[in-house]
């Protein structure tokens, strides 16, 4: 009886636990990358913002298509969340925020970023359970540092209101620590053979990998960004600051536009 529960300890049964203790270790590297470490500093800025919700935005397009198009997979229904979880309407309001009416037009994103996108397009057609690692991965770690990160944001950026901080909201769920009991227990309940229960758990740390490479690709396009505005400073600042200012843009976005299919 003794080495039963000293075995159930040591090797959760349950799904949620045993993700957890499967992507540890990459957790850990993913809360450490760059990015991460500025945003804890509070060293945020609003272009590194914009590009932060053109990504976000890309990764839960495709992820909550896939969803959708699956809701009804017996592994995906029980976790299936999307009144409760939805991101697109929120990071759609930011992004008009930000860019005006004409966003779709302006939103770059890195190759790291599509890599994940395609990644969850070919889980969604060849084995739609994997989908719950990403959706786990996703959903339950920016309902858990929203809050937090959504504060970080509004005072780095000296924000007055919280418009433009809609994603770091969700208006469907009343208490986040009771929502994440209930998602953990629907997805304990998931049924899988032993296989597919490997296969998700590698899908796990692949999930943390893939936003690992995306905030990574951010990095590279903001030091591209900012390469780009210092040669245009170098070249072009003997005009007045409004058309300096101008300059540096335009040259910053374009190169970022040339330049995000090579990250």
């Amino acid at each position: 009886m003794s080495n039963h529960n000293q075995l159930s300890t040591e090797t959760p049964r349950d799904l949620s636990e045993q993700i957890k203790a499967t992507t540890k270790d990459i957790h850990v590297r993913a809360e450490n990358t760059q990015l991460m470490q500025r945003y804890q500093k509070g060293q945020i800025t609003l272009p590194q913002y914009k590009i932060l919700l053109c990504s976000l935005y890309e990764i839960y397009k495709t992820l909550e298509e896939q969803l959708d198009k699956n809701s009804s997979h017996p592994a995906v229904a029980p976790i299936y969340f999307p009144q409760e979880l939805s991101r697109m309407e929120s990071l759609q309001s930011d992004l008009e925020h930000f860019f005006g009416s004409d966003w779709r037009k302006r939103v770059i994103v890195s190759a790291a970023t599509h890599r994940y996108a395609e990644r969850l397009r070919q889980v969604g057609r060849e084995s739609p359970e994997l989908l719950v690692a990403h959706a786990y991965t996703r959903y339950l770690g920016d309902l858990s540092g929203g809050q937090v990160l959504g504060k970080i944001t509004q005072k780095s950026l000296g924000l007055s209101s919280k418009e433009g901080l809609s994603f770091f909201s969700f208006p469907g769920v009343s208490s986040p620590n009771r929502f994440k009991q209930l998602y953990r227990s629907r997805l304990d309940s998931i049924e899988l053979t032993e296989e597919q229960r490997v296969v998700l758990l590698q899908e796990a740390v692949d999930a943390f990998e893939f936003n690992i490479q995306v905030r990574k690709g951010f990095i590279k396009m903001l030091s591209i960004t900012g390469e780009a505005v210092q040669k245009s400073e170098d070249s072009l600042f003997k005009t007045s600051p409004m058309i300096q200012f101008t300059v540096g843009l335009c040259v910053a976005l374009t190169t970022v536009a040339m330049a995000m299919y090579a990250l």
